[in-house]
């Protein structure tokens, strides 16, 4: 027989917490009737200033089916919440679930940008990716550099190797689920070996403070700059800079209203 719930919760407080948001941002979404292309990441939308996509589309699903798999995979990868004798445990893995929410984004906008203006896939202008599995992806290559010997249980019926899980895993899934993001999988690896390998280092209390500070910041301040929300306590002055950008704003009664055009989504990758 495996362990109570209540104990596991008690053993993955992160995890569960994560879990736990992800659920209850599902259900508002579900609710609320949001569709993936006002949560979703998206190159156009990001160059707008919506860089508060990078952490609401990882924290969206958009259907039960991606939410299950992708916190049943998670439930699976909590258990380097226990893993303190090997350097790990819940502080490393808040740390660096913030590095990898954030890495990972990054890098599939970085990509995205590679393809679009260097090659001229204009397809992937039209992508928006949602979803937990950058994160998941992440901690499973983690994992396998850490401890390759533990095995990743999914749905307690499928138990891989998680030495060879997350190639299984992104092969899988781009044959099972074509709508499956093999750019944004491929991220959360190649983030995972940079922090398993020790590439990316030196996380602690203090730059996690710091970093989830600004992370708040950025957060809050595209939401305003670029209109999505009306925060009436702040207050953006436009900067007249012949060496940045100029952007249009236009009278709203007696404030301004950042003026931009609609972007058509016609395409989604679950991540």
């Amino acid at each position: 027989m495996g362990k109570p719930l209540f104990y596991e919760i008690w053993e993955k407080p992160a995890t569960s917490c994560i879990i736990g948001i992800c659920s209850a941002i599902w259900f508002y979404i579900q609710k609320k009737n949001i569709g993936y292309s006002h949560v979703g990441l998206n190159y156009d939308s990001a160059l707008e200033g919506h860089h508060w996509r990078i952490i609401t589309s990882a924290f969206s699903h958009i259907s039960v089916i991606h939410l299950v798999f992708n916190m049943s995979a998670l439930w699976s990868l909590g258990v380097v919440e226990s893993l303190d004798v090997m350097g790990l445990g819940v502080e490393f893995y808040l740390h660096y679930t913030l590095v990898l929410v954030v890495l990972s984004g990054g890098l599939v906008l970085g990509t995205y940008h590679v393809l679009i203006q260097k090659f001229k896939l204009e397809y992937f202008r039209r992508v928006t990716a949602v979803g937990y599995s950058c994160v998941v992806f992440g901690w499973m290559t983690i994992l396998a550099v850490k401890q390759p010997s533990s095995k990743l249980n999914l749905f307690g019926v499928l138990s891989l190797p998680i030495s060879f899980a997350p190639f299984e895993s992104l092969i899988f899934t781009s044959i099972m689920v074509p709508q499956a993001s093999f750019l944004g999988h491929l991220s959360g690896i190649i983030v995972g070996y940079s922090i398993g390998w020790g590439l990316i280092h030196g996380m602690n209390n203090y730059w996690a403070i710091t970093m989830l500070g600004w992370i708040v910041f950025i957060f809050v301040f595209s939401l305003k700059k670029s209109g999505t929300f009306n925060f009436e306590f702040i207050e953006i002055e436009s900067v007249a800079d012949s060496s940045f950008p100029s952007v249009g704003f236009v009278a709203a009664g007696n404030g301004r209203t950042l003026q931009m055009g609609a972007v058509p989504l016609a395409g989604s990758e679950l991540v």
